[in-house]
């Protein structure tokens, strides 16, 4: 199979190192990948957001699978335009992709289906929204409806903070367009984990679990961020609670979507906040997460390839998911100052010696290359990912190998997966 991979991400770097191991594929691209990606694919410098160009590359390529792995362009219809060019594409349509893009939508999809999730106000207005706010006498979460990066969720102590974070986000507009609709929520109190399924017409396949650290800083503390690492499974997660959570989260929020005429073909996942009434929804995304498809992948055994062709033609009933019982621990570095600016172009050193630390692969994410060298691309740079017999040894060989690695101003949380561990 030609295979034409989406996105140029740590994400993106795991799907193809898994995708690789095939024995279906005769050919990988990648667009526009990052220089970890090329050791695997052939990259070509087509931007992820590029629809036209990147259908265009596709049928020109005769493509047989193309998966798409960042929210942008499914959100914008990537997939839709893919298969009415007669590209099978790996990925939910825009309709069903508005489970992300659309964080209102989601929220009233998930009150007409009873669906737990915080309590939650809808503004399009800066002075409702304060009103609102200034009305309230607890901590509050602010969120940018639209699509901002992971960035677009701001927890607020009190009332006064909630404010200063509605107008960066609805005057300052931070996040562009993202902000024109906010949504106020109470701040639920919990363990946050991660649910990722796959999806098809028939079937919801839920995968291993996973737990990833949003918090820039150690402990959890300070602003959001794309993700700063993850660790894969979770004992927060039992048995009976997976049920739980499928039959209360993603049976009826994919019936919901259903009654608005949407088949939901994918990945679906669910971040989720472990209250002490419950699991509750923070947000739905539309794809794989990032970090968390590193560590998952790393303990995924069945070929993704056919895993995702079963999700395209609706036979994901026949597919059994295999997994390593080990543990798997992804720590991201990323460029200091991130998630706010950071500089790039700062040279990679370190990175032979990192990969050589036994069963660990160093995931790329804002990476290129400049002649010889390797250089910063992004704020989150790297994802170190390690196996282990437990989580102390996947964390002992993820550290490890993340101390070879230097560039100038690298920052890393040095506690990811400590819950697991109990450090």
């Amino acid at each position: 199979m030609r295979i034409l991979l989406i996105g140029s991400g740590g994400r993106e770097h795991a799907l193809a190192w898994k995708i690789r191991q095939s024995p279906t594929v005769s050919h990988l691209y990648c667009a526009p990948g990052n220089a970890g990606t090329e050791s695997l694919a052939e990259n070509v410098p087509i931007d992820a957001a590029d629809v036209r160009a990147m259908v265009r590359f596709a049928v020109e390529q005769r493509i047989d699978l193309a998966v798409i792995g960042p929210e942008d362009p499914l959100v914008a219809g990537l997939a839709d335009e893919l298969m009415a060019a007669g590209v099978r594409a790996f990925g939910p349509d825009k309709a069903a992709a508005r489970i992300e893009g659309d964080k209102a939508w989601a929220k009233e999809l998930m009150r007409h289906r009873s669906v737990p999730t915080g309590e939650a106000r809808i503004f399009t207005k800066f002075r409702d929204a304060r009103t609102y706010v200034a009305s309230r006498d607890s901590a509050v979460v602010i969120k940018a409806a639209g699509l901002a990066k992971g960035k677009g969720v701001i927890v607020c102590e009190d009332p006064a903070a909630g404010i200063l974070a509605l107008e960066r986000i609805m005057v300052q507009r931070e996040f562009g367009p993202a902000g024109d609709v906010v949504l106020v929520e109470e701040r639920l109190t919990g363990p946050e984990v991660s649910v990722l399924a796959f999806v098809d017409r028939h079937t919801i396949y839920i995968m291993e679990t996973a737990q990833d650290h949003k918090p820039i800083g150690e402990g959890d503390t300070g602003p959001n961020t794309g993700g700063m690492g993850a660790y894969s499974p979770t004992g927060l997660l039992n048995d009976a609670l997976i049920r739980q959570v499928e039959r209360e989260v993603f049976v009826p929020i994919i019936d919901a979507m259903r009654t608005c005429d949407i088949v939901y073909r994918g990945v679906l996942y669910a971040g989720l906040m472990l209250t002490a009434g419950g699991p509750k929804v923070l947000e739905f995304n539309c794809r794989f997460g990032d970090p968390e498809t590193q560590p998952l992948m790393m303990r995924l055994r069945t070929d993704l390839v056919e895993v995702m062709n079963a999700v395209i033609d609706d036979r994901l009933e026949e597919v059994t998911l295999d997994w390593s019982p080990r543990a798997s621990v992804c720590v991201v570095i990323a460029s200091g100052g991130y998630p706010g600016p950071c500089e790039h172009g700062r040279r990679i050193t370190g990175l032979e010696a990192a990969a050589a630390v036994p069963e660990t692969v160093v995931f790329h994410a804002g990476t290129r290359r400049v002649g010889a060298d390797i250089v910063t691309a992004g704020g989150r740079v790297l994802g170190v990912t390690a196996l282990g017999d437990d989580f102390a040894q996947a964390r002992e060989r993820a550290y490890r190998a993340v101390d070879c690695i230097s560039f100038q101003r690298a920052y890393c949380r040095r506690d990811i997966g400590f819950r697991a561990v109990g450090s």
